[in-house]
């Protein structure tokens, strides 16, 4: 059985557990703050409580607002509440700041449609830890002076273990309940969830809930405890059809006592909990919330990411400008996408009559907001389609007839995974932005003419839910598989169609033996990143660096050829491996060392690296790695344009190796995947997730050996010049050369990108990571343990 199967919890370790995950989900949403918005962070006054409480607090009440489709100068008001020596134009450009980095952070409770019943959360979690420090009205008071909420505004969820005592119960496992029973019921009960084969199933689905659940404790108790009653449930009622009638009526009873439990101890600690644990809870049981979650994940890698300009009051934002002046070249004057986690549909104004539509929108939940999946694909349409008489109806007329809920059709293609996640987030958030533009005089751009939310019935929102992921399952059935599909859509749709040749030569790029081109410039990256605060600021070309000598990288790529061949052993493959890296960091060592005396000689260079399909989130890890070991930097630009793209910075000698290992090691990873697979997956395992996990052993294996390579060569060099002079070698160390070059490649980093993320942690649900990590080593060696492994390299996200 699971973790708390013994039955050995009560309702004090089941408090106990809900506390320590609630401070610790308190104490990732505080480090948000202080590493995202460190200028907010410092102006929190102390003296509200626990500082780390409300951190959290101001973090998840701007990221509500965002998700409410609040203008910035909304939450700039209660703000200055919580802060009253806070300047407005500090705490303005703080909250756009935060803003603009929601999505990056890679915290699901701040994404659009999880932010509100968090701040709930915690706003409860503070009123009562206040009270615990004033007085209660007091503590009210503050709530509405500080905050700007009301008490009535929020549940009192902060005993929710003490709720069976309404039926005069108090909270046990199924086990521990049915010691009243009748010791019949007991013994069967005890009987039915001893077979192996059940207590196999409970802790496998526990397993799969684990993710979900974000390690909480007591919500993975109740998981069990209701898996663990549908199991007694479903024997039952399997053995009534064979059953005397003495055994039908002891079915029955055992039945009863199985739902009495449910009803009387789960289900009022369920009903007791905050809307944000019961959303945790529902997503981890529910195939359908949990597949949900996992592409809205993958779904918001690919996004667009608002820039601190995306959020001002009355001007559109920049992108949304170029992207206005596109469509409407097109013919085109409506279109739907994502501003971060927030569904978005914008609408050019064109007419008096669709103005005075526009501004008759009061935005309340209305059943006049309608889906539509086109069959056929996407068309051309209008946001106010088939609401107007083709007579022509004067503003006035029409703005009596729409007042105050005029009707709306969204369009969306149950043919695209770009769109089936849209509306798969509108879905789960209930409301999209509706922007409203209008050309301006001088025919050089748009303005903004109001901004609003449109929500939608619940209902309808739980259907559209239901058969977007039906579709969207059918159409990239493997999660993996997403980021290049949307990849590929956007791509579609902004250059139109493209023959491919798959006779091109690889090797003529810019002297790579890769498959990637590192000379096409990159569009843009994320506003996050970029120093002039645009929303996708222009990645500058990339400067040419100078190659290996041809000789010694004919060799290298001969020995590599080696260690690609198939037919090699893995220790042999090992050896060609091994010495083709110390070739090439024995080389970029000597030629530090040569320009060791003139620092400023050779200067920084970088590439723009194309990772292309299939696996592009593996290999650009197995890129950035072998980077990191190599003395370079890689960085993840982000951006529409620029999802596929790894930006690499270092000196050109590093930069050509790197390149060279990564294409050979692609090369090993893909194929190795492929026969671990058909050798090594346990039976029943999904294949795209063992491949996975696999490849993440694999990459931490070989770019430890790379590192190690690296290391070997700096000793050798450092010996080499002692051994020419042993009483006062020439020219400054091998380390302080090294550290020099390594602080001129972060300057230039800095330089470029200011403002860096970190990437997120890798995590994966095959279980093929020690066979990975075994096969890119010897063959007799052991691969790491998951919590062995160290922290990536810093990287966009």
């Amino acid at each position: 059985m699971a973790e708390h199967s013994t039955g050995d919890w009560s309702a004090a370790e089941f408090a106990a557990s809900r506390r320590t995950w609630l401070q610790t989900r308190v104490t990732e949403l505080s480090d948000v703050l202080a590493e995202h918005s460190p200028q907010l962070h410092a102006l929190i006054p102390s003296g509200l409580g626990d500082q780390r409480l409300v951190n959290a607090l101001a973090t998840l009440r701007i990221a509500a607002d965002d998700a409410r489709v609040q203008p910035v100068s909304e939450t700039v008001a209660w703000l200055e509440l919580l802060i009253p020596q806070g300047h407005r134009h500090d705490l303005s450009r703080a909250v756009r700041e935060l803003r603009s980095v929601l999505v990056l952070v890679g915290e699901p409770a701040l994404w659009s449609w999880n932010a509100q019943a968090w701040e709930e959360l915690l706003l409860a979690l503070w009123r009562h830890d206040r009270a615990r420090m004033v007085e209660r009205w007091q503590a009210d008071d503050e709530l509405i002076a500080r905050w700007g909420v009301r008490t009535s505004e929020l549940a009192d969820i902060h005993r929710p273990e003490r709720a069976p005592e309404a039926y005069g119960q108090s909270l046990a496992p199924l086990s521990r309940f049915l010691v009243s029973e009748a010791e019949p019921v007991r013994l069967l009960v005890h009987a039915v969830l001893s077979q192996p084969h059940v207590a196999d199933s409970i802790d496998d689905s526990l397993i799969v809930f684990k993710e979900a659940f974000q390690g909480a404790g007591h919500l993975a108790f109740l998981a069990e405890q209701r898996l663990s009653a549908t199991y007694v449930s479903e024997w039952c009622e399997k053995q009534v059809s064979e059953a005397s009638e003495a055994g039908s009526a002891f079915l029955e009873e055992v039945s009863e006592a199985v739902e009495t439990y449910l009803a009387h101890l789960v289900q009022p600690v369920i009903s007791s909990l905050s809307a944000c644990e019961r959303a945790v809870l529902v997503t981890g049981e529910h195939p359908g919330r949990r597949d949900t979650n996992e592409y809205l994940t993958e779904f918001l890698d690919c996004v667009r990411i608002p820039s601190t300009d995306a959020c001002t009051e009355g001007v559109p934002d920049g992108q949304v400008v170029e992207e206005a002046a596109a469509r409407m070249a097109r013919g085109e004057l409506t279109w739907h996408g994502m501003c971060g986690s927030v569904p978005v549909w914008y609408h050019v104004v064109t007419s008096p009559q669709e103005r005075a539509a526009a501004l008759a929108l009061s935005g309340g939940a209305s059943s006049a907001i309608r889906v539509h999946a086109d069959v056929e694909g996407p068309r051309q349409f209008d946001l106010f389609h088939d609401f107007f008489d083709s007579d022509g109806s004067d503003a006035e007329t029409v703005a009596e007839e729409w007042y105050p809920e005029p009707g709306i059709e969204i369009h969306y293609s149950r043919h695209s995974a770009t769109d089936l996640c849209e509306l798969l987030a509108f879905a789960r958030l209930g409301h999209a932005r509706l922007e409203f533009l209008i050309p301006e005089t001088d025919g050089g751009g748009v303005g903004l003419l109001r901004s609003l939310r449109a929500r939608v019935r619940p209902g309808d929102a739980s259907d559209w839910a239901r058969d977007a992921l039906t579709c969207l399952r059918t159409l990239v059935p493997q999660l993996d598989d997403l980021a290049d599909v949307v990849a590929r859509e956007w791509e579609a749709e902004e250059w139109g169609p493209e023959e491919i040749d798959d006779e091109d030569d690889l090797d003529s790029l810019s002297g790579s033996a890769g498959t990637f081109g590192t000379q096409q410039e990159p569009v843009g990256t994320t506003g996050s990143n970029g120093s002039d605060g645009s929303d996708e600021p222009e990645v500058p070309s990339p400067s040419a660096a100078g190659p290996l000598p041809a000789a010694l990288l004919a060799r290298v790529k001969a020995i590599l050829r080696q260690a690609e061949d198939p037919a090699a052993t893995k220790a042999e493959s090992e050896a060609f491996l091994k010495k083709a890296t110390e070739l090439m960091a024995k080389y970029g060592i000597e030629q530090a060392m040569l320009q060791g005396d003139e620092p400023t000689s050779e200067q920084p260079a970088d590439r723009v690296v194309e990772v292309t399909a299939p696996w592009m989130r593996e290999c650009k890890r197995l890129l950035a790695w072998i980077a990191d070991a190599m003395r370079c930097h890689a960085i993840y630009p982000g951006g529409k344009a620029n999802r596929h793209r790894v930006h690499l910075f270092g000196f050109a000698s590093d930069l050509q190796a790197v390149e060279v290992l990564y294409t050979s090691l692609r090369l090993q990873m893909v194929h190795g995947a492929g026969v671990a697979d058909a050798n090594h997956r346990p039976r029943g395992e999904d294949a795209r997730a063992y491949k996975r996990s696999w490849m993440l052993g694999f990459v931490r294996a070989v770019t430890t050996r790379i590192a190690e390579a690296e290391r070997v060569a700096r000793e050798e060099t450092e010996r080499d010049r002692y051994t020419a002079s042993p009483e006062a070698p020439e020219g400054r160390s091998v380390a302080l050369v090294l550290a020099d070059r390594t602080a001129a490649v972060q300057a230039e980093v800095a330089s470029r990108y200011p403002k860096v993320g970190k990437a997120r942690r890798a995590q994966f649900k095959g279980s093929g990571y020690r066979q990975g990590h075994a096969d890119g080593q010897q063959a007799n060696i052991g691969g790491l343990s998951v919590e062995d492994q160290g922290d990536e390299p810093e990287l966009t996200a």
